[in-house]
C-alpha cells in the first residue's frame, strides 16, 4: 500500500456570507481547508463567535484540527462617502480632498475624510492611490485642511474607499479603539491565531499580546505586512517578525504602497525570511480572484499559488473567493491541486537553509538534524515528533522535505497552532498513557491504524529524554515499521 499523500502547504480559507453555514464549512474542511479566517472588518462579534462555534463542531466531526484565525480591522484610511454613491473621475480633473467637508457630501470635485494627518503627510507631487490603486492622483497643493490634486487615472470613485500614498507614509496606530473592542471580544471566539493589521513596530505586537492576555487568552500572533515603510527597513521589519508568531504578505495594501513590480521580489525576501527566522508566513489577496465568479482558476492564478509554494510558504490564503464567492469549494480545491502540483517539483522537497549555521539547543539540533536524515534515506516515510509545546515539528517545517512531519501530542491548543505550519500533520497522541518502553511502538502503531504508515515502511522519531516537558527534545531514532 502506498501511504497517504498530505499536502504540505496549508489553506486559510476566509468565512463570509458564502461559506458561513455549518454544511459550507463541512464542505470546505473536506475540500482541504487547514485554519478559517474571521474578517473583523465586517460582521459582529456575537456573529463571529457563533461561526467559530460551528467550525469546531464540523472540524470535530471530520476528526481534523482546523485552526480559527481572527483578523483584526486596523487603521484603514478612507475617504468619506457621496451624495450619489460614487463619482466618475476623469484622467485631467481637478479633485479635492477636503478635511472640512461633511462625510456624506461628496461630489465630483471634492470629498472629505477622516484623517487629520493628511495634510502633514503629504506633499506636492506625491501621488495618492485610491480604491487599492485604482484611481491615481497627483498632488498639486496643500494647505491646513485641503489637499488639492489632479486626476491622474481615473474611474469609477465609491464611498468609503481606501486611500494611500504611493511609497507609504500615510500612517495610523496599528491597533484602533475597534481593533481593542474587538480583543475584549476574543473569549466568546477563543482564536488559534489573532492577525494585526498594518504593522508599524514589533511595539504593535507586544501591545496585541498584552491586551489578549488581559483576558486570559495566548493565540498565536500574526504581523500582517502592508505598509512600505516596514519593508523599507530592515531592523523594523525583522524586529516585527521576532515579535510575531509569524507573518502575513498582504499583498493588497502593500502592493498598493510599493508597486506591483517591486512585490514580487518582496514576497520572496518575505517568505526566505521568515522561515529562516522560525516563522511561519501566509500569502496573501487574489490568488484566484477569478474564481469569485468562475468555477475554474486561471492559469495565471494556479501560477502565483505554485510560486509562492515553490517559494516556502507555509500557507496561502483565499479572501473574498471564499467569503463571498460563488464557488469556494472548487476554490479549494483548485488551490490544493496547485500546491499538491508545486510539492512535487524537486525545489520544494530540497533546502540549503541553515548549512552554516551553529545550532543553539539540543532540540533545534534534533529537529535540523532528523530532517537531514530523513531526506537522505530513502526507507523513511515521515517524521514522528512526541511533542509538548510545538516547537520541535515547527523548526522542523522551516527547511524544505518531502516528507510529512507527524506532530503527536495531547496538547489541543499545541496542536491547533500547529495547523498553520507547513508540512506539519497534528494529531492527538497521548504519551503519558504508555511507559517508557513502549510509547514508540505504541506511536507507530497509531500512525498505521491512521494510514500514514504501513508494513516496511521506516520512521524517524523525535522525543525529550523526560517526556512531558516542553523544550526537552534531544532524542531521534530510525525505526522499522514492522
Amino acid at each position: 500500500m502506498t501511504p497517504r499523500v498530505n499536502r504540505r502547504t496549508k489553506i486559510v480559507a476566509t468565512i463570509g456570507p458564502g461559506s458561513e453555514s455549518e454544511d459550507m464549512i463541512a464542505r470546505l474542511i473536506s475540500a482541504g481547508v487547514n485554519v478559517f479566517r474571521l474578517n473583523f472588518s465586517h460582521g459582529s462579534a456575537a456573529q463571529h463567535a457563533q461561526v467559530a462555534q460551528r467550525i469546531r463542531k464540523q472540524a470535530a466531526v471530520a476528526g481534523r484540527y482546523v485552526g480559527i484565525l481572527a483578523d483584526l480591522q486596523g487603521p484603514k484610511i478612507r475617504i468619506g462617502s457621496f451624495r450619489d454613491g460614487s463619482v466618475r473621475l476623469e484622467n485631467g480633473d481637478r479633485f479635492r480632498l477636503d478635511l472640512g467637508l461633511d462625510d456624506a457630501a461628496g461630489d465630483a470635485h471634492s470629498v472629505g475624510l477622516d484623517y487629520p494627518a493628511l495634510t502633514t503627510s503629504v506633499f506636492r507631487g506625491d501621488t495618492l492611490l485610491l480604491d487599492d490603486g485604482r484611481l491615481r492622483l497627483r498632488v498639486d497643493e496643500v494647505q491646513a485642511n485641503t489637499v488639492d490634486c489632479t486626476v491622474l487615472v481615473g474611474g469609477t470613485l465609491g464611498s468609503r474607499k481606501g486611500i494611500n500614498r504611493l511609497g507609504g507614509g500615510l500612517a495610523a496606530p496599528a491597533l484602533t479603539t475597534k481593533d481593542i473592542a474587538d480583543i475584549d471580544s476574543l473569549a466568546e471566539v477563543r482564536p488559534d491565531f489573532v492577525a494585526v493589521s498594518f504593522v508599524s513596530s514589533a511595539e504593535d505586537i507586544f501591545q496585541t499580546r498584552d491586551l489578549l492576555r488581559a483576558h486570559q487568552l495566548e493565540p498565536a500572533i500574526i504581523a500582517k505586512i502592508e505598509r512600505a515603510e516596514v519593508v523599507a527597513d530592515d531592523a523594523t521589519l525583522n524586529g516585527i517578525i521576532d515579535a510575531a508568531f509569524g507573518i502575513m504578505v498582504a499583498r493588497g495594501d502593500l502592493g498598493v504602497e510599493v508597486g506591483d513590480a517591486e512585490l514580487i521580489g518582496l514576497q520572496k525576501d518575505l517568505i526566505s525570511r521568515a522561515r529562516k527566522m522560525d516563522r511561519v508566513v501566509i500569502t496573501a489577496t487574489q490568488m484566484m480572484e477569478s474564481m469569485i465568479n468562475s468555477p475554474m482558476p486561471t492559469r495565471a492564478e494556479v501560477f502565483d499559488v505554485a510560486n509562492a509554494v515553490l517559494d516556502g510558504t507555509d500557507a496561502v490564503m483565499l479572501s473574498a473567493e471564499t467569503a463571498v464567492g460563488s464557488f469556494p469549494v472548487e476554490v479549494v480545491t483548485a488551490m490544493a491541486d496547485a500546491a499538491l502540483g508545486a510539492e512535487r517539483h524537486p525545489v520544494a522537497r530540497t533546502s540549503r537553509y541553515r548549512l552554516d549555521k551553529q545550532f543553539a539547543s539540543a532540540q533545534e539540533t534534533i529537529a535540523m538534524s532528523a530532517i537531514y536524515a530523513a531526506n537522505h534515506y530513502k526507507t523513511v516515510r515521515g517524521i514522528a515528533c512526541l511533542t509538548e509545546s510545538g516547537t520541535t515539528p515547527l523548526l522542523m517545517s522551516r527547511l524544505s522535505s518531502g516528507l510529512p512531519i507527524f506532530a503527536l501530542s495531547n496538547r489541543s491548543e499545541t496542536l491547533q497552532r500547529l495547523c498553520l505550519c507547513r508540512g506539519v500533520v497534528p494529531l492527538f497522541f497521548d504519551a503519558s498513557v504508555f511507559d517508557q518502553d513502549t510509547v514508540e511502538a505504541s506511536a507507530i502503531e497509531f500512525l498505521c491504524d491512521e494510514g500514514q504508515l504501513h508494513k516496511g515502511d521506516a520512521v524517524l522519531l523525535t522525543k525529550g529524554a523526560i517526556m512531558g516537558r516542553p523544550g526537552s527534545t534531544n532524542i531521534m531514532k530510525i525505526l522499522p515499521v514492522l
